[in-house]
């Protein structure tokens, strides 16, 4: 009977003589859990899973981290209010952050007559393009019936479209042409945003 040879490979950390390993990759070595669970920021980005993993030995690899919500700041058109606002807006980070995905901004709370829908607005005023894309979330709903009258909206636009906006507005500003995130919108955005709404029939 040969028994299973110990092997003592030194700790990643703090090179004590330790036979357990990490056990996803089973490349790296931990004499205690803690020390692995110090090291997986740093570990995390060079662990590969290992095909086939024994029983033996195992200290059990973190969960991978939680993606954390994104914050920025957008317009708020209220009905209700007279002038827009500035709001801070939770957005979902993509689930495969390689492929260049935009968040998805968490809207839907600020729409309580259903599902929002969104434009993307690519050109300001006298039609010259914007650097950063403006994404203006609405509701289809308070569109189609006409109400209610969006009073900020029509604030901005001193009353002169010709048309009125009507339900809550809510605009992201891209971070790019390529459309890949969102950085913080502000006023120096409303000028382009009434020029829209100016325009809108």
């Amino acid at each position: 009977m040969n028994p299973i040879p110990l092997i003592n490979h030194p700790c990643t950390l703090c090179c004590r003589p330790t036979s357990m390993w990490c056990s996803r990759c089973q490349s790296a070595w931990y004499c205690t859990p803690e020390h692995l669970q110090s090291d997986w920021p740093r570990h995390r980005k060079e662990c590969i899973p290992a095909a086939h993993a024994q029983n033996y030995n195992i200290i059990a690899t973190p969960p991978p981290a939680e993606q954390q919500l994104i914050m920025v700041s957008a317009i708020l058109f209220s009905p209700e209010e007279e002038r827009p606002r500035i709001i801070t807006i939770k957005c979902r980070p993509s689930q495969v952050p390689s492929q260049g995905m935009c968040p998805q901004p968490l809207v839907n709370g600020h729409f309580s007559d259903g599902q929002p829908e969104s434009i993307v607005l690519t050109q300001g005023l006298n039609g010259e393009p914007l650097r950063f894309p403006l994404h203006l979330w609405y509701s289809p709903t308070a569109l189609s019936r006409c109400a209610p009258i969006n009073r900020a909206i029509y604030h901005i636009t001193s009353g002169a479209a010709a048309k009125a906006w009507c339900g809550t507005v809510i605009v992201l500003k891209f971070n790019g042409s390529r459309r890949q995130g969102y950085s913080d919108a502000g006023s120096n955005d409303l000028p382009a945003l009434s020029a829209y709404f100016l325009a809108y029939k």
